[in-house]
């Protein structure tokens, strides 16, 4: 059972954002400090990988533990509510990246 209403639970999920996250910009802030160069969310790029050093043909994803399923990390949980909906969503997810890295390194890239 949630612990929020209906409307309050649409409001906090509207405002999860997809790009421009706190990890992905302390993981720019880092690279660029270091003198590394790139794109962003790449759009001729299957999955729009977060960040993209086209010099060095690598790719950085920073994928949150919940939206990748990264269930052997210690912040990771499944919600206790809409199971069946969470494991579905989830595990699609996880399926997309798989393809989607495989197709990136198909193209030579570096992930």
């Amino acid at each position: 059972m949630d612990n929020v209403s209906k409307k309050r639970r649409s409001e906090i999920m509207r405002n999860v954002k997809s790009t421009n996250t706190k990890p992905e910009i302390i993981v720019r802030k880092y690279l660029f400090a270091n003198g590394l160069r790139f794109r962003l969310h790449n759009k001729k790029l299957v999955g729009k990988p977060d960040i993209t050093l086209k010099k060095y043909n690598t790719i950085v994803f920073v994928n949150g533990c919940f939206w990748h399923g990264h269930s052997k990390c210690k912040i990771y949980t499944m919600p206790k509510s809409n199971v069946k909906f969470w494991n579905s969503k989830i595990e699609t997810n996880i399926e997309r990246d798989k393809g989607n890295i495989r197709e990136l390194k198909r193209l030579g890239w570096k992930i």
